[in-house]
């Protein structure tokens, strides 16, 4: 597994902040609307998680572009900050395929054709 660029390290800190936030939001769900003893989670995390949610997107734009993704990776990654916590495996996964590591330091069978010719001739 080649090492992570300074993009893809970008996107890991994101999408764990992206999931801090919504969890943190749904403790204050929880808080207000089964115990009924407090709002100051979904006060908090609820400004916390949109300001994570707007950044993951930007920054998963900006990584996707950077890092050559192509459009169903980045679909992908995208669709990942809808459901609670899925930013995580979303990270992890282009972890283990090795995106978030720079383009030129993927093997041959995972860079777009572009690249493949550029190193052959």
């Amino acid at each position: 597994m080649p090492a992570m660029s300074r993009f893809g390290r970008l996107f890991a800190i994101v999408a764990w902040i992206e999931a801090f936030t919504w969890a943190g939001l749904l403790v204050g769900m929880f808080l207000k609307y089964v115990t009924e003893t407090t709002e100051l989670g979904v006060w908090l995390f609820g400004r916390l998680h949109g300001g994570a949610f707007v950044l993951f997107v930007a920054v998963t734009l900006f990584v996707a572009v950077k890092l050559r993704w192509g459009w169903f990776r980045t679909l992908v990654a995208l669709a990942s900050s809808i459901p609670p916590l899925t930013t995580l495996l979303a990270e992890w996964w282009l972890k283990r395929s090795g995106h978030l590591a720079d383009p030129a330091d993927r093997p041959a069978a995972q860079t777009p054709v572009e690249l493949q010719t550029t190193r052959q001739g």
